[in-house]
């Protein structure tokens, strides 16, 4: 660790401990001003009987979890409308190629929509963006329960379902 010294704390970096804590500043900020790892600083702090307010350091990561929230969020966006630009793509023209022979010669054909292979590969692609999207962002429990009751009707009207 670039913070680790060995040295024995001095005198003087005992009273920049205490003049940092009298100014509001955090154990990891002192940490950082003095260049001593969090330990030394915790020690020698509980020694000097000075105590860190937590409550900064509970809304600061009360803060942090909620931007990681927003992110997951908006990436479970993207996810999704990954997964729609690429179920669209099945039923797009699409250009097919190949490159062979003794040649490694270049053929290309355009088709009305791609082939049953790259159809598949669209499909599974799709399928992984949305179950990753569902695990980045699951749905409420209310939409799932009518995600089971459309499940049950679909296999209602299905021959053989019941």
């Amino acid at each position: 660790m670039a913070n680790q010294n060995t040295n024995p704390v001095t005198d003087q970096e005992l009273q920049q401990i205490r003049d940092l804590h009298a100014q509001g500043k955090g154990r990891n900020e002192i940490s950082r001003i003095v260049g001593r790892s969090l330990r030394t600083i915790s020690v020698h702090a509980a020694k000097m009987n000075l105590s860190f307010d937590r409550t900064m350091t509970e809304e600061a990561t009360r803060a942090r979890k909620a931007d990681l929230e927003e992110r997951r969020v908006i990436l479970a966006e993207a996810l999704q409308s990954d997964a729609e630009r690429l179920t669209e793509q099945l039923w797009q023209p699409a250009k097919v190629f190949r490159i062979g022979g003794s040649t490694n010669k270049y053929t290309e054909k355009q088709l009305d929509e791609p082939p049953a292979d790259a159809k598949k590969d669209l499909m599974a692609a799709a399928g992984i963006a949305v179950e990753k999207s569902i695990k980045l962002c699951p749905p409420e429990r209310e939409d799932l329960e009518g995600l089971a009751a459309v499940d049950q009707w679909l296999r209602g009207m299905m021959p053989g379902g019941e």
